[in-house]
């Protein structure tokens, strides 16, 4: 890996740390549970991120298998809570 292609990827990764940082704060401070649910949407997405990035700096396939489930469960956790905002309940009886 060439120099430039290793500090590139140290860059995107502490953008991605700082972005998901803003998106923790936003989470506690929210003030409607919309801006929150968008926040954890964020973090979610932040740490896939993070993840593809450390997969591609350590060149291992383990960390884009975790990236997959994180994606998988954050799209289903992000549809169930706003379900839950909308109707205030998940699963109708």
């Amino acid at each position: 890996m060439t120099a430039i292609l290793y500090w590139a990827g140290m860059f995107a990764l502490c953008c991605f740390a700082l972005a998901l940082g803003c998106a923790t704060l936003r989470l506690l401070l929210g003030p409607t549970p919309q801006d929150r649910v968008l926040a954890l949407d964020t973090m979610y997405i932040n740490g896939l991120l993070i993840l593809l990035g450390l997969g591609i700096q350590f060149k291992s396939d383990i960390y884009f298998d975790i990236a997959l489930l994180i994606a998988l469960f954050g799209f289903v956790s992000s549809a169930a809570m706003a379900k839950f905002l909308l109707k205030g309940e998940v699963i109708e009886p």
